[in-house]
């Protein structure tokens, strides 16, 4: 990462064209965009290629650009407005200095106008510029995870070429920083499918997807600078599975391990259990110095993170995830919690891991209930934030065992990563990745953590939720029902039959997300674009937790 390479990222109307050409001039460089490239290879501009493959395969012609400047030396690329949204297109861009030339929707929105280049945006129409304010709020999280910014909006288009041309030399060749989710489309290739940096000056969490990535445990433990005794906390389901894998691969790196094992269920995720994983840590003589590997499901990521956070004041410690539900999302984002019986996850705390290592190899020999159940969190990334995802989700509906789910791991583990790394502690976008718990975590409370597997409820609350987005007119019937599609094609429950709706209402208002008394409700506006709403009615909540449940 690092090489002489400049890449400009923003919204359309941001002018990045006329700007890249600048900056190439005043430092003697090529300049290239990567919309001319993906037209003169297709031999289609870019609204054809909309037109005629849609625009998933935009984005990988988008990705091969990338990935085709992003070898070459001493050059400046302009890019598409949506380049970082793609695993692929965030790994290319990681390799040169990333700067977003900030502008407002208003501003870009006059200048597009103005032109009449007779440009075709398929993206853009209809309301120009409500579509440039739907994607700065989509992608502002990815633009703010680049290098430098750059106002382009208030100065003149050299004034920004000579600002960029002042960040370049002040950082070099290798300035280019990890801050941009690096995400690839094969990582079974390099590894790292994206990386958790929560703030500036943060140190960064790297996130391992590969087939067999279990056997490097230790290495990578290394390269994330640990030091000490390994402390291995898993369940009584996982550790007769991998405990001595994990173990070895420790010891080859030269860590001494401690295995401890707690019982497995949600139900197990409390106090009780908390207090004889620290028990045991501080028989065994911790010390800071060592670390804590957590090596299960979501139960064990939560438990174990916790008692790391918390024992001796905080040590380090490692996610190493084997459900597809711990992969996608417990492991991911630095949520660190027990149960508590008034609710999931009261108690709890933000702490990030050092890393985290996910072999998809290991979800086979979950149970296909479990497996089916984890597909929930990965559609959900797919429903909020990523349509393409939707789509790719759609055409493999009918194949979805674990040997095709390595990509999309590797995807969906980056799209949270993204907004993670934008919003550590939910107090902006991050709530949207709430979709479908708020009924969903409900039912598993009412339900005792036992007749619901999380993914199974979460998918029972997204129905919950597309029901309450028509009811309001925020949502098209249509979406609802491609929603429910996609659900039923993963085997995931649409419904939660004898649940009491009751009591389900009255322990969505004990929700951790409830803001003065109101709850706050994630709904789809369409697919692949959500929002947070604080005023739905409680009868429209009613009507939907009584469909969903009676």
């Amino acid at each position: 990462m690092g090489g002489e390479r400049i890449f400009l990222i923003g919204l359309s109307g941001s002018g990045k064209s006329t700007v890249a050409s600048l900056v190439a001039s005043e430092l003697g460089w090529d300049c290239a965009d990567t919309d001319r490239i993906v037209e003169a290879v297709a031999g289609s501009p870019v609204a054809g290629i909309f037109a005629s493959e849609g625009e998933a395969r935009f984005r990988e012609r988008e990705v091969e650009a990338l990935e085709l400047v992003a070898q070459r030396e001493r050059v400046v690329v302009a890019t598409g407005g949506g380049a970082p949204t793609t695993p692929g297109g965030r790994l290319a861009l990681a390799r040169g200095l990333v700067v977003w030339l900030q502008v407002e929707p208003a501003v870009a929105a006059a200048r597009l106008e103005s032109h009449e280049d007779g440009e075709v945006r398929p993206l853009l129409r209809g309301d120009l510029r409500a579509r440039l304010e739907g994607q700065l709020e989509a992608r502002r999280g990815l633009y703010e995870l680049a290098d430098a910014t750059v106002d382009a909006g208030l100065q003149s288009p050299a004034e920004v070429a000579a600002e960029i041309v002042r960040a370049w030399r002040r950082a070099g060749p290798g300035g280019a920083s990890a801050r941009i989710a690096l995400a690839g489309p094969t990582p079974a290739e390099g590894g790292v499918a994206a990386i958790v940096r929560t703030r500036p000056g943060a140190s960064a969490c790297p996130v391992v997807v590969r087939r067999g990535a279990l056997s490097g445990l230790g290495p990578i433990c290394r390269e994330a600078s640990l030091s000490g005794r390994a402390f291995i906390l898993s369940d009584a389901n996982v550790e007769p599975l991998y405990g001595s894998a994990a173990a070895a691969s420790l010891g080859e790196a030269g860590f001494e391990a401690v295995r401890i094992t707690i019982p497995a269920g949600e139900e197990h995720k409390n106090t009780a259990t908390l207090q004889r994983v620290y028990d045991r840590m501080l028989a065994e003589r911790i010390e800071r110095t060592d670390f804590a590997v957590c090596l299960g499901g979501g139960v064990v990521t939560d438990l174990g993170g916790f008692a790391a956070a918390t024992i001796l004041r905080g040590i380090g410690f490692v996610h190493v995830p084997t459900t597809m539900l711990g992969m996608v999302d417990a492991a991911i984002g630095g949520k660190v919690a027990i149960d508590h019986p008034l609710g999931k996850n009261m108690v709890g705390a933000f702490a990030q891991p050092r890393a985290v290592v996910i072999d998809p190899a290991v979800l086979e020999t979950l149970p296909e209930r479990e497996v089916r159940a984890g597909w929930a969190e990965l559609i959900k990334h797919g429903l909020i934030l990523d349509e393409s995802l939707v789509g790719e989700l759609e055409r493999r509906a009918g194949q979805p065992g674990s040997l095709a789910a390595e990509d999309l791991i590797a995807r969906s583990v980056a799209i949270k990563a993204a907004v993670v790394s934008e919003d550590e502690r939910e107090g902006g976008r991050r709530s949207l990745l709430n979709y479908g718990h708020t009924i969903g975590h409900a039912i598993e409370a009412v339900t005792g953590y036992s007749s619901y597997l999380h993914g199974e409820a979460v998918a029972v609350g997204m129905h919950a939720a597309g029901l309450i987005a028509v009811e309001l007119g925020v949502l098209d019937k249509r979406s609802l029902d491609r929603q429910q599609a996609l659900l039923r094609a993963y085997g995931l429950p649409e419904r939660a039959p004898g649940v009491d709706p009751e009591a389900v209402l009255q322990a969505t208002r004990g929700d951790k997300k409830v803001r003065a008394g109101s709850v706050r409700w994630v709904l789809l506006e369409r697919i692949g674009q959500a929002s947070v709403r604080a005023d739905v009615p409680d009868g429209v909540v009613r009507h939907a937790a009584e469909a969903v449940l009676r």
